[in-house]
């Protein structure tokens, strides 16, 4: 059974392993591009992958853009097309609209003309891979807004036997664990009560600001 039905305009690396993975988890998966050998190259992957000028309100609507769920736009360099599509995409009232900028400028005009999420991929990998180096201890980065993460960590030795009411990471940093995963036993602890004492098998999930974290994991 399809879960939900999702449009992506732009099939270059971006948008081809966004409809490989939409598709993968059994979406309903429409794919546009003006390039015949980018659409040829998803049409396996995809409910339907089309060939097309995405920058036209009437062919997007003729492809039943409105029922969409979400849309995701990825044109390259090409700034002046995400931001008509996206328009027009706002125009036929799709729920979600996700774009890929080329700079922080362009981010701007794109919220200005409708995107729910304007995302920048190379930027936010970067500092993933930034975070990762200066922070060993941190599996996962993900940036939630300017100064905001939600880090995946392995607790650092001097939080290991210790409650997290005696550990008191939001009154001192700033910081809320949101949950941890033991990974020996796969048992996962949403919302973690006050005593709950770390172990080294714990994977800890924690939200707040950059430099909180890092101070919160530092000695």
């Amino acid at each position: 059974m399809k879960k939900s039905k999702f449009c992506v305009i732009g099939l270059g690396n971006f948008g081809y392993h966004v409809v490989a993975t939409l598709s993968d988890d059994n979406h309903e998966v429409i794919a546009i591009d003006a390039d015949k050998d980018k659409v040829q190259a998803v049409k396996d992957l995809c409910s339907y992958a089309i060939l097309g000028d995405a920058a036209n309100k009437a062919f997007l609507e003729a492809q039943g853009v409105a029922e969409m769920n979400a849309a995701v736009v990825s044109t390259g360099d090409r700034s002046h097309l995400a931001t008509l599509i996206t328009l027009y995409l706002r125009e036929l009232k799709v729920p979600r609209i996700i774009v890929k900028a080329v700079s922080e400028d362009h981010g701007r005009i794109l919220e200005r003309v409708g995107a729910t999420e304007v995302i920048f991929p190379e930027k936010d990998m970067a500092r993933k891979v930034a975070h990762s180096l200066s922070s060993p201890n941190v599996l996962e980065f993900i940036p939630l807004a300017e100064d905001y993460a939600l880090s995946e960590t392995e607790p650092p030795k001097h939080f290991i036997g210790k409650t997290l009411v005696e550990l008191d990471l939001r009154k001192k940093h700033h910081v809320t664990v949101i949950a941890i995963k033991d990974v020996l036993t796969d048992q996962f602890i949403a919302a973690p009560p006050p005593d709950h004492r770390i172990k080294d098998s714990d994977v800890l999930i924690m939200i707040g600001k950059t430099d909180d974290v890092d101070q919160a994991l530092a000695r």
